[in-house]
């Protein structure tokens, strides 16, 4: 025979007396991927309320935009996501094309879907190795980083920059691909592929990893349009939504972009479509490589005054970024610097989220979720 004793705080209590505790997570934490500050309200070991507090990485990209002339706002633009650098290049420059009525050369339009492929590879095996990195596995990480470094040294040998490519220009490129560099690219988007399963296996095969993320942190699709949010994060839910198959730019229209989709919307389906888009941008790279190599010697930019000057008007150029939509309003009255541009980042709407995402979850969850939202603070922070 059993009996219950139930005890508490002063005579005849039934529940324990408790008092909400307020935890600051960063804004300088590990697990934060940089100066992001979370606010959580904790009732025990269970998060009640949540609050993104952001803006400690602001840099006024925006205002910096409207005293830089058509030229010099790429360094800004390919800036505020750093693992998305040549990406977010594209967005600026197509802006200004559109407005002056420019035509592309066919090379310059095809290296360009190259090279955003490549850089889509590069981000999502970042976060491929650091996401299990944050919740106790080291081993991931170091095969992420052996293919980030094959393909960094290509990106390096066409642009010479490593993170911030530079290799945009208003019309086209800087210039010429390097000889013999379509080869290479071949063969490290080869090499790559292969080294998929290694990273795939030691993960996806590890029970440990699969209990943390499985059924945690569920985003539904609701929440998913509510918020904004999107890329493989709300693919992830369910959102069968991709710029580059849904409003093609580049040369994607001429593509098979295959959208990677879950419908669970837990961290386990949003590491799993990072992990499987991988795959889909090396088949397009691949594609590209060969379409390079069937097309005739030619130009890859165009000709531009010594003076570049917008007309008068506004447009909107929005690109499927790795981390999602990434997009600019730019707002011209006619002169070399744009009156108003407006960055819409991905990073910043993804965020958001974590305001429904966090509460009802254990603290001990909350970073499994953090690191499976896929975000850059200085993408949050412009």
């Amino acid at each position: 025979m059993t009996t219950e004793r139930i005890v508490g705080v002063g005579a005849g209590a039934s529940e324990l007396a408790t008092e909400d505790m307020v935890l600051n997570i960063g804004p300088q934490h590990p697990s934060t991927h940089g100066v992001l500050r979370l606010r959580l309200k904790l009732d025990g070991e269970r998060i009640t309320e949540a609050e993104p507090i952001v803006g400690y990485m602001h840099r006024g990209a925006e205002k910096l935009f409207e005293v830089r002339d058509f030229r010099q706002i790429t360094v800004l633009a390919n800036r505020h996501d750093w693992l998305s650098a040549f990406s977010s290049e594209l967005g600026v420059v197509m802006a200004a094309e559109r407005m002056l009525g420019m035509e592309v050369p066919s090379r310059a339009v095809w290296a360009r879907t190259l090279l955003a492929e490549l850089n889509r590879v590069l981000n999502h095996l970042m976060f491929l190795g650091s996401y299990p990195l944050e919740m106790g596995a080291i081993t991931p990480v170091f095969y992420a980083f052996r293919e980030r470094e094959a393909l960094q040294r290509v990106m390096e040998e066409v642009s010479g920059g490593r993170m911030h490519y530079m290799f945009n220009r208003v019309g086209g490129l800087k210039e010429e691909l390097p000889a013999g560099w379509t080869g290479r690219a071949r063969g490290v988007v080869a090499s790559v592929r292969a080294g998929m399963d290694d990273i795939a296996n030691i993960i996806m095969g590890n029970e440990i990893f699969r209990a943390r993320t499985r059924g945690v942190g569920v985003l539904t699709r609701e929440q998913i349009l509510q918020y904004g949010v999107s890329g493989p994060i709300a693919r992830a839910s369910g959102v069968d939504f991709d710029l580059r198959r849904d409003e093609p730019y580049l040369a994607y229209g001429e593509l098979p972009v295959k959208v990677v989709t879950r419908t669970e919307g837990d961290c386990l389906a949003r590491f799993e479509c990072l992990l499987d888009q991988v795959h889909v941008s090396l088949d397009l790279a691949d594609a590209c490589l060969d379409r390079l190599a069937d097309l005739p010697p030619g130009p890859i930019n165009q000709r531009l005054p010594k003076v570049l000057k917008v007309p008068e008007g506004h447009t909107y150029a929005w690109t499927e970024n790795p981390l999602g939509i990434n997009g600019y309003y730019l707002v011209s009255r006619g002169e070399k610097t744009p009156w108003r541009l407006k960055l819409r980042s991905a990073s910043y709407n993804n965020v958001q989220a974590l305001t429904e995402l966090l509460p009802g979850n254990l603290v001990a969850d909350m970073i499994a979720i953090l690191g499976s939202m896929f975000f850059v603070v200085g993408d949050i922070d412009k």
